[in-house]
């Protein structure tokens, strides 16, 4: 499995670093998994600069996102402007092949923006749900929603629950309560990765 991690100007980093945390642990779980994970943090320029002024680096400039099997998308204020962004929403959309899209935060408005969720259940932080309602079916007031191959989380700390939730979908119900016990997070409910339709 081959994850992009798509990174922007000002977008919030715990969105990004909660779930990055947890997926690619996974891949110390060798034995538990079907595939060997790989990623990249995919972007328009080298480096781009977080909410809070904090650097990150770019290793995949403007990539075909076709070439991976799940992209993740964070969120941010800058999503409230970036969706308007036809350069950057026509990059998102090479990932139109790819197998699955999940986004935390406001990184739903972005898929939401390329498409990905017409006729779909959707989450976001509580205060983008009037922003997201034209983009899909239904707003869901939970913190994770699994429609098909989309998946979307609430606000900001909701990265860790969706993490967990990947986890446990690629792996099984006892690697995800396990890492959360790793991380000291007793938050995440498993044992809904069943239901395509999450409420939490």
């Amino acid at each position: 499995m081959k994850i992009a991690f798509i990174v922007f100007e000002k977008m919030t980093t715990l969105d990004f670093v909660g779930f990055f945390e947890p997926m690619t642990r996974l891949s110390l779980y060798k034995n538990r998994l079907r595939e060997e994970l790989q990623w990249d943090l995919c972007g328009i320029q080298e480096e781009v600069k977080d909410d809070r002024g904090m650097t990150i680096k770019v290793n995949k400039i403007r990539p075909d996102l076709s070439e991976y099997d799940m992209i993740f998308v964070p969120g941010g204020y800058a999503t409230r402007t970036l969706r308007k962004d036809v350069n950057f929403i026509s990059w998102l959309q090479t990932a139109k092949d790819s197998a699955m899209k999940v986004s935390v935060c406001t990184g739903a408005l972005l898929l939401g923006a390329a498409g990905w969720l017409q006729g779909k259940r959707a989450t976001s932080n509580p205060s983008a749900y009037d922003l997201l309602t034209p983009y899909c079916k239904e707003v869901a007031a939970s913190r994770i929603v699994k429609d098909g191959n989309v998946i979307t989380g609430g606000g900001v700390a909701a990265s860790l629950d969706v993490g967990l939730f990947l986890v446990e979908l690629f792996s099984c119900k006892d690697t995800a309560m396990e890492m959360q016990r790793e991380m000291d997070y007793p938050y995440y409910k498993a044992g809904n990765t069943n239901a395509d339709y999450v409420i939490g």
